[in-house]
């Protein structure tokens, strides 16, 4: 049996303690001071490790889908994950009209006489929103635009391109079926699928199916998106990822945030 003398750092003197065998001591883990002087070279220290932080900051999506193939959903999805700024043609030209802008005057001027506005006037508008302190803080996500080779080539001149294209696939017959099978209760605003999510049995009576939810409307609007989208993906085959629309909800969106921490990677590698 052995005793140990140990120095009371608090009161500079050594004190004797009962005796205590070693083995009790040697159960004891001591962590040994590190001295004052000690440099970062020696083996004893652990250098401090750099977390890479990304940022969103100006990332720049575009996102494409056919009706049904569930864009909106995942827009949302997008834009509470990563902050960026959603911005759709269809709002842009409301709000331009609303607030009478140059542009937005020349737009009302072809909407008041049935005609479609023309590209230029639409870019406009874009490039407009697009150098606004909101987006250019946040980044951006452009939501089904541009819908054309013409509208494509268009923002393609005025330098709006995108660091990521996402392509929503899903085959023409399921979109149908997603389509025809909707409904909406017009009393509290739900959407309801008779297949996918289907109504409560109190409120089925009250469901109403939208005009254009028929089959023979939905497939014209399908054959217009996949007769457009071959052009418009031309231009952008180098930043494109295309997404299996037709698994779940939220395995969709696995995949677009895969896609889109791919994109934040490559802009910012720390």
């Amino acid at each position: 049996m052995f005793t140990i003398a140990v120095r009371d750092i608090r009161g500079g003197k050594a004190y004797q303690p009962q005796s205590q065998p070693i083995k009790m001591l040697a159960q004891q883990r001591v962590q040994p001071r590190q001295p004052s002087n000690s440099r970062p070279g020696k083996a004893c220290v652990r250098p401090a490790q750099r977390t890479a932080i990304k940022t969103t900051a100006t990332l720049k999506v575009m996102i494409s889908g056919a009706p049904a193939a569930g864009k909106g959903t995942q827009c949302a999805k997008i834009i509470d994950k990563y902050n960026l700024v959603h911005i759709s043609v269809g709002d842009i030209l409301r709000d331009e009209v609303k607030n009478g802008t140059a542009a937005g005057k020349k737009a009302k001027d072809y909407m008041d006489r049935g005609v479609l506005v023309p590209d230029e006037v639409v870019v406009e508008m874009v490039k407009s929103r697009l150098a606004q302190d909101d987006v250019r803080k946040h980044g951006w996500l452009l939501d089904g635009y541009p819908r054309s080779a013409s509208q494509a080539e268009a923002i393609e001149k005025e330098g709006i391109r995108p660091d990521l294209f996402l392509l929503i696939q899903v085959p023409d017959e399921l979109l149908v079926e997603r389509v025809v099978g909707r409904r909406l209760d017009p009393v509290t605003g739900a959407i309801y699928h008779l297949k996918y999510n289907p109504p409560p049995p109190e409120v089925i009576g009250r469901l109403q199916q939208r005009s254009d939810d028929t089959e023979d409307k939905c497939r014209v609007r399908v054959a217009t998106h996949n007769a457009n989208v071959g052009a418009v993906v031309g231009y952008y085959k180098d930043v494109m990822k295309e997404i299996d629309g037709t698994k779940s909800m939220d395995a969709v969106f696995e995949d677009i945030s895969a896609a889109l921490d791919n994109a934040v990677t490559k802009k910012d590698p720390l």
